[in-house]
């Protein structure tokens, strides 16, 4: 059962015994014909918030956004986003109890206008609105402030840690902004007073209960700023509890923790049979049907969220998974992109899958992080993704929520280790300095680690897990991270190739490791006749080049790319091979045009000299180079054959590689005298 916040006011109702007035529905979700955008809010930003009817006094509101809402690595397909969130209309239950309107998973503050906006026109202001917060973070804390403010006997509902994390950062404003959800931050974790820095993390040590208001900076506190309302009352939800609802709906709510989402809270209606899952099964997509045509219509970026921030939590999702299995699921609602309505199994399937890829890996990295504003937390998001690219698990901690014996297990199990803080009035958070003792304590000095951060000034916490990993003996994989306020794109970038390189680094390492004890390895495959055979398929010698964005912001990357065939005449189409852990990879999603820049035999070793050297991490391919460039903006070797540009229509994974299908838009032959480069082997153990 549910047990209240030291000043909350009584949970939902939850008469057991009363029977639902209307009998359950057998089939997934339809939203009637015609309904949907006719009842849209938008803002100056171009957001908007569109009004979808689900169920009798069931309603979807959708906060649509066509550009990428914000900076961190799970928008970077870029093609915008949407935010569900779902609201039951007050009434009465069966046994007559009154039943207040509830609205679950609030969006951000991005949406807040609109999405304020819409909800008055259903909700009014005297209403107890009582919000199911499946997710905690400074963004939306900020709207809810708002919702406090519109609606003064406004009530929340968190998880256990949702509720010590709300009220943490109730009162804490992100530095540097104006009042409203702004200003500066209150005291940290570190105890540190008043933070600077550009990220902060909340206060009170990890574990304990959620304290009331009082323990925070007061409004009276943040001088100069807005008095910010006072914390609602918090339902904290311990457990797996049901409540129910007016109409016949009866909300079971499920406690769903995770390293990256300590607050996690999904929510399940069991009339309709709709799993709103939050983080899990979501996808960034910007489209106002409720639910998606088809899976395959959303495979790849429902693929893409989950190697951003899944993969790194690979085993402890898989729980949550088997534990949403176990309902009678009719429709699935995540808190981004379109609803599951048909393929929901093969979605839960997929999950299955690609955590299975993960653990399939002989290799971890133990990833040791805090952050509250998400800077810190996007810098380890980066890395994590890099790295799983790579092959190899990660394992994700946030040290706030992780207890001291999981740290100790991860730090003991990982074959390399990264650690990353933000700065909090010049010091490191309580929970990483905590851990970075665990760290000197248990740590293996013969393994690579690696320290990351982001701060607003000086980034002493960055320095002190440097000095101390230095002094105590530790050997770096690569230089410290350091990120002032929030990562660019390419910095971004920068950051999933340093996770990369790091991925072969330890592979490299473990294959030396092999072949010193005996346990042939590549050499046996090698020897193999099959592999000897597959050596004998021959392809030409090209250069994939690619170039994203525009102007500063201009993302580019290129490979040499021999696994290429023609594979249609109409429309005219190949095929390219690309390694998951190639740079440009991240660059060849549907959609995106790339150049295929065909080698001339007897002119190859030039390009092949520049494009098969080993950048660093962030390196400008192109650099030193005179390109031209295609009709589409993408660059051209002028000393190739021929070209083609094309688009991405089509991706298929093939153990650890990507075959891209990719339709022609133009070309051209810059040699028609010349012949074409081709790549012979002798083994198909390599390229």
């Amino acid at each position: 059962m549910a047990a209240s916040h030291p000043s909350t006011a009584p949970a939902m109702p939850d008469p057991s015994a009363a029977a639902p007035t209307t009998a359950p529905t057998t089939a997934p979700i339809t939203l009637q014909a015609g309904l949907g955008s006719n009842n849209a809010t938008a803002d100056a930003t171009g957001r908007s918030v569109i009004v979808l009817p689900i169920d009798p006094g069931l309603t979807c509101l959708r906060g649509l956004s066509p550009q990428r809402l914000r900076f961190e690595v799970e928008y970077g397909l870029e093609r915008g986003t949407s935010a569900n969130s779902f609201l039951f209309a007050a009434g009465s239950t069966a046994a007559g109890q009154p039943v207040p309107p509830v609205l679950v998973h609030p969006p951000g503050a991005s949406f807040a206008a609109p999405f304020l906006e819409a909800l008055a026109a259903l909700v009014p202001a005297e209403a107890a609105l009582k919000v199911v917060v499946g997710h905690v973070n400074p963004n939306r804390v900020a709207l809810l402030r708002q919702l406090a403010e519109r609606w003064p006997a406004l009530m929340l509902v968190a998880s256990n840690a949702g509720a010590r994390l709300l009220s943490d950062l109730w009162n804490q404003q992100k530095p540097g902004s104006g009042a409203g959800g702004s200003g500066v931050a209150g005291t940290g974790a570190s105890g540190a007073g008043v933070s600077s820095a550009a990220d902060s993390i909340p206060s009170g040590d990890a574990g304990s209960a959620p304290g009331p208001a009082s323990s925070q900076a007061t409004p009276a506190d943040l001088a100069g700023e807005a008095a910010l309302p006072p914390l609602p009352p918090i339902d904290v939800v311990k457990q797996e509890v049901s409540r129910e609802l007016a109409g016949g709906h009866r909300l079971t709510l499920i406690p769903v923790p995770t390293p990256r989402w300590p607050g996690g809270l999904v929510a399940f209606e069991e009339r309709t049979g709709l799993l709103m899952s939050g983080k899990f099964f979501a996808a960034h997509l910007c489209g106002e049907a409720f639910s998606e045509a088809n899976l395959s219509s959303t495979e790849e970026d429902r693929r893409y969220y989950y190697d951003c921030l899944m993969a790194p939590m690979a085993r402890q999702v898989e729980a949550v998974v088997d534990r949403l299995d176990a309902l009678p699921i009719r429709t699935i609602a995540p808190g981004h992109g379109p609803a599951i309505a048909t393929s929901w199994r093969s979605l839960l399937a997929d999950y299955r899958r690609w955590g299975e890829s993960q653990g399939r890996s002989g290799l971890t990295v133990t990833l040791l992080y805090a952050s509250a504003y998400g800077n810190t937390a996007a810098i380890a998001d980066a890395l994590a993704q890099g790295v799983a690219r790579s092959g190899v698990r990660v394992e994700s901690l946030n040290c706030e929520f992780a207890p001291s014996e999981q740290l100790i297990a991860a730090i003991r199990a990982g074959d390399a280790l990264l650690i990353g803080s933000p700065t909090l009035g010049g010091h490191a958070p309580t929970p990483i300095v905590s851990a970075l003792g665990t760290v000197l304590a248990e740590g293996d000095r013969e393994k690579p680690v690696g320290v990351f951060g982001s701060f607003g000034w000086s980034g002493e916490a960055i320095d002190l897990l440097e000095n101390k990993l230095r002094d105590g003996g530790f050997r770096f994989a690569f230089e410290p991270i350091r990120v002032k306020f929030s990562p660019d794109p390419a910095t971004l970038r920068t950051l999933e190739e340093t996770g990369i390189s790091l991925g072969r680094q330890l592979q490299t390492e473990q294959r030396r490791s092999q072949r010193r004890s005996g346990g042939g390895g590549l050499e046996e495959s090698r020897s193999n006749p099959a592999v000897q055979a597959l050596g004998r398929l021959v392809g030409s010698l090209c250069v994939v080049t690619a170039r994203k964005g525009e102007g500063e912001a201009a993302l580019g990357g290129a490979m040499v790319a021999s696994w290429v065939s023609q594979a249609s005449f109409n429309p005219p189409g190949f095929t390219v091979a690309v390694a998951r852990e190639r740079a440009v990879e991240s660059l060849l999603h549907v959609g995106d045009r790339f150049a295929l820049n065909v080698l001339a035999a007897g002119r190859e070793t030039g390009p092949m000299r520049q494009f098969l050297q080993p950048f660093p991490p962030g390196a400008n391919r192109f650099a030193g180079l005179e390109l031209e460039a295609s009709p589409g903006g993408q660059p051209l070797l002028p000393e190739a054959l021929a070209w083609l540009e094309a688009r991405v229509t089509a991706r298929m994974e093939c153990g650890d590689h990507w075959i891209l299908y990719a339709q022609v838009s133009h070309g051209g032959l810059l040699d028609p005298a010349g012949t074409t480069a081709v790549h012979q082997r002798r083994s198909g153990a390599n390229y």
